[in-house]
């Protein structure tokens, strides 16, 4: 059996994790920086070299990465137990990004939400049933 863990590269990964850690009721479990590496370069030694959030039940790697491009083929999705879950993991990830699709009841039963955060990446918000 494999766990699948999202490693998400950022402009800033410290502060885009503090924010997961807020919008997903988390909290960042470890950071080691380009400074623990033999011979880093002093320019980049308080970057961030990997990052463990847990939140949502979840863990996230994270990495400052320099220039970023995002592909638009993968949202990252979370599906929680309630409305009420699901509903504050919605709201807290859009907050200064961009709502793709209302959080709302879907044709096919779930509450479901998609929205681009604050950071460029997409996320579907949903319920189980």
């Amino acid at each position: 059996m494999a766990t699948l863990i999202p490693y998400i590269y950022s402009y800033d990964a410290r502060r885009q994790a503090e924010f997961y850690a807020q919008a997903l009721k988390g909290e960042i479990v470890s950071i080691r920086t380009f400074a623990d590496m033999p011979n880093a370069k002093d320019h980049m030694k308080d970057k961030v070299m990997h990052l463990v959030l847990q939140a949502a039940g979840l863990t996230f790697f994270m990495s400052d990465s320099g220039p970023v491009q995002r592909g638009d083929g993968m949202d990252l999705t979370l599906v929680f137990d309630t409305e009420e879950e699901a509903r504050q993991a919605f709201e807290g990830l859009a907050a200064g990004g961009q709502v793709l699709m209302p959080f709302e009841k879907m044709f096919w039963g779930t509450m479901f939400g998609r929205l681009t955060d604050p950071f460029g990446v997409r996320w579907q918000v949903s319920t189980k049933d």
